[in-house]
This record gives structure tokens, C-alpha cells and sequence, in this order.
């Protein structure tokens, strides 16, 4: 997986384990994860096989989707390989990738780039199903995620180049994984109230953008590299036009919480779980207000190590060091949302997966 901010890595166990304490109380099959990411989330749920349908607006995001979650071990993985190998065995030919994103901007050495460039357009000559496509390129991504010279995200390069971006790129096969017991995974690329009314589940998955960072400025170069459409760029870290143009309200505080509630309201499951940072724009009083009127809330919480990027400090695009280091820690909430009492929070918490329980009834004040 790519280095991402708002990674679920870590709360991984707690909510493959809350979907399972669901199962438990009423069948769940399959599970719509509507802000999709890296896939993990929806990579781990169809490993504890259930059948997921994930959603993000943004390419790059589908397409490790549909990588992770669509595509199937038994269907691509031999071919894929074989084609990761003539990918792997391509000289570099450099053209307007390697102009923007190796000598314009510095996120790769030239030589990365330039077979960065080879790969992608063969590919792109080979045409592959949208499945396939997905792997090849989720495979490009993440050899060229190895050889970055950033601090993890694209809103800048390092003004020196980092020890990896000296390495040669060498794309591998992505984990597939093999169909899930309860059916076949999509990949989508909607806006998320529209995947909300349109993607039926047992239980929906909300993790939405938390504050003013968006995803597609920070993971720019991810999405051209998918996209291959030479866009347009501005700015010494050379994004894409469009990431001034493609705003999202969950990246307002004044626009998240109308967007919030319109997309609760919109989900087409009885069974909601929720992620949320403590630092995120919208307070827990507010989320807990808002999830109420679907059902019974029950809020699982876990402290856990901040995004590397906060523990090293804050950059300029030149590379050099602008800001302190913010705190070590902060917390995830998992809301549950549930039309009958959630019971089972407390098995979560005794086998450590959660920090904390608290239950709060359907429709009634949470008395924080």
C-alpha cells in the first residue's frame, strides 16, 4: 500500500472485527466503503470474506479499488506477472512526465522517471480489461510510491534527494486476493452522496476527509499517473489544475457538517460504521447528533501513533523544515450505528481491539 495519510492500518483489526460482531447479530454479506482510499480497508473486508463495494471519486483511488477489491487473485494474477516482467525490463524513454515530475518538480530521479514514462505508456498501447489495467497500474504506483523523494505526500518534493529515490524503480504484483465466500467486489468512482444513494449493503462504511487537506492535492501526481492526461500545472509542486477546481465540503468546516448529514441521511444500509479522528472538523457531539436520528449509536474509541509527517514537522516546497512537530498521539472513533442496541462493543474492547465503549440511545443526547 502507499504511504497515505488517514491510513486505516492500524484500526484495521477493530473495524474488520465491529463488521464481524455485526454478522454475528444479523447476516452481514456485503459492505459498501463509500470514501475507498488505498482499498485497505475494503482489501481487509474482502480477506474476511465479505463482499465489498468500494467508492472514491478520485482515479487513482478507483483504480486501487478495483485492484484490491474488484480484481481477483485467480482470475489476473498469472498474467499480471508475466506483464510486470516485460514492464520491469523496459528502458526508459522520457517525455512529459519526466520534464514535469523529475526536472520541473523533484519527486522522481530522472532515470525513475523516464521508466516510469515507458511503463506507463505500455500500458496504455497494451489496453488491458479494466480489471487487469487496475493491477498494472496499482503495481506502477506503488514501485513508484518506493522511489519518491517527498515526505509522503505531493505537496512538495525534498529539496535533497531522499535515499530511496536513488534506488531503481521494480514493480511487483499487488496482494490479490481470491473472491470472497459472500460473492464478487466492484470498484466505483462516484461522488460519495451519489455512491450513498445508489450502493445498497448490510452495512455501510463512512471514513470521510477530516479536515482542509484534500486528497487529490495531496496525492496529485497519483492521480496524473493514473489518468495520463498531461493536465495542466501550477506551482513549484507542479499539481494538477483541477485540484483547484475539484473541491470537496467534507474539506470545509463550514460545508462538512451539511455534507455529513446529507450523506448519512442518503446511506441505503440499516447498519452504519463510522471513522473519525478527534482532530477532525467535526466534533464528537456534533457526529454523535447527527448518527443518532439513524439508530442506536455506539462509539468505539482507539488512541493511536500520528501520521509520520506530523512527527517529523512541516515543510516548504523547497524541502526545508518550517514547523515543529505536532503531538504523538490522537484518538479514532468508531460510531456504530445500529437499529437495535449494538452488544457487541464490549467483546471488542476485552480483546483489545478498542480503547473504550460508550453506548448512546437512538434519538437521545449522549450527555457529553
Amino acid at each position: 500500500m502507499i504511504k497515505y495519510l488517514g491510513s486505516k492500518r492500524a484500526l484495521l483489526p477493530l473495524l474488520v472485527g465491529t463488521v464481524d460482531a455485526l454478522d454475528g447479530e444479523a447476516p452481514v454479506r456485503t459492505v459498501a466503503d463509500l470514501f475507498s482510499g488505498t482499498a485497505r480497508v475494503g482489501h481487509a473486508l474482502k480477506g474476511a470474506g465479505y463482499r465489498v463495494r468500494s467508492n472514491d471519486h478520485n482515479a487513482y483511488a478507483e483504480t486501487l479499488a478495483r485492484c484490491y477489491v474488484a480484481a481477483d487473485r485467480e482470475a489476473h494474477a498469472a498474467r499480471a506477472e508475466r506483464m510486470l516482467r516485460e514492464l520491469a525490463a523496459l528502458p526508459g524513454r522520457p517525455g512529459w512526465f519526466t520534464a514535469t515530475y523529475a526536472e520541473q518538480a523533484r519527486y522522481f530521479s530522472p532515470e525513475n522517471a523516464a521508466r516510469i514514462e515507458a511503463m506507463r505508456e505500455q500500458i496504455e498501447r497494451w489496453a488491458p480489461g479494466p480489471e487487469l489495467r487496475a493491477v498494472l497500474l496499482t503495481a506502477l504506483v506503488q514501485a513508484a510510491d518506493r522511489v519518491d523523494s517527498t515526505v509522503g505526500v505531493q505537496m512538495a518534493y525534498l529539496k535533497k534527494w531522499a535515499p530511496r529515490a536513488l534506488r531503481p524503480i521494480a514493480p511487483r504484483l499487488p496482494e490479490l486476493l481470491p473472491r470472497a465466500r459472500h460473492g464478487k467486489g466492484s470498484a466505483h468512482g462516484l461522488d460519495a452522496l451519489d455512491a450513498a444513494r445508489r450502493l445498497q449493503a448490510d452495512v455501510v462504511y463512512l471514513d470521510p476527509p477530516y479536515n482542509q487537506h484534500s486528497y487529490l492535492g495531496n496525492y496529485h501526481v497519483w492521480e496524473t499517473l493514473v489518468r495520463w492526461d498531461a493536465p495542466e500545472v501550477y506551482g513549484v509542486a507542479c499539481k494538477r489544475i483541477d485540484v483547484q477546481q475539484r473541491k470537496s465540503p467534507f474539506n470545509s468546516k463550514v460545508r462538512i457538517g451539511e455534507a455529513f448529514a446529507a450523506l448519512v441521511a442518503a446511506c441505503r444500509a440499516e447498519r452504519l460504521v463510522v471513522s473519525f479522528s478527534n482532530e477532525g472538523a467535526l466534533g464528537y457531539d456534533a457526529l454523535v447528533q447527527t448518527l443518532r436520528g439513524r439508530g442506536h449509536v455506539t462509539v468505539l474509541s482507539r488512541g493511536h501513533e500520528r501520521y509520520i509527517g506530523h512527527q517529523i514537522g512541516v515543510y516548504n516546497p523547497q524541502g526545508e523544515r518550517v514547523g515543529a512537530p505536532g503531538r504523538a498521539r490522537n484518538v479514532e472513533y468508531v460510531f456504530v450505528v445500529t437499529p437495535e442496541p449494538f452488544r457487541g462493543g464490549e467483546a471488542l474492547l476485552q480483546a483489545g481491539l478498542c480503547d473504550g465503549v460508550q453506548q448512546t440511545l437512538a434519538g437521545a443526547s449522549d450527555g457529553r
